[in-house]
């Protein structure tokens, strides 16, 4: 296969074309607003707090997260005390610990 010298070769991918030119300047963002207005109603949710189900499967999911990431807190600091590797881990895993029990505790309480 020759190349040609005028057709450029292609790399990775590229951006399609513009379906529709960007708004001009000085109009506003009418444009704009139009589309995010029409955008705006794909999903509609019912406005209302979680149901029971939702709230149960984040609580789990928090445990379950924050469960492990406790094991890994602990695990981890005592392979960094005896100096295996750094206290980096440990403190990541600690801080995601600490987070999933505050939001453990604001979903239950709720």
């Amino acid at each position: 296969m020759q190349l040609n010298r005028a057709t450029p070769i292609r790399v990775g991918y590229s951006l399609p074309p513009r379906a529709t030119p960007p708004a001009p300047l000085g109009t506003g963002g009418a444009a704009l607003a139009a589309t995010v207005r029409g955008v705006s109603d794909l999903t509609r949710g019912s406005g209302g707090p979680p149901s029971r189900r939702s709230r149960e499967q984040r609580a789990y999911y928090l445990v379950v997260t924050g469960g492990i990431a406790g094991a890994i807190a602990v695990v981890g600091i005592v392979l960094a005390a005896v100096g295996v590797f750094g206290w980096g881990v440990p403190f990541l895993a600690a801080v995601v610990a600490v987070i999933c029990v505050l939001l453990f505790r604001r979903s239950v309480s709720a």
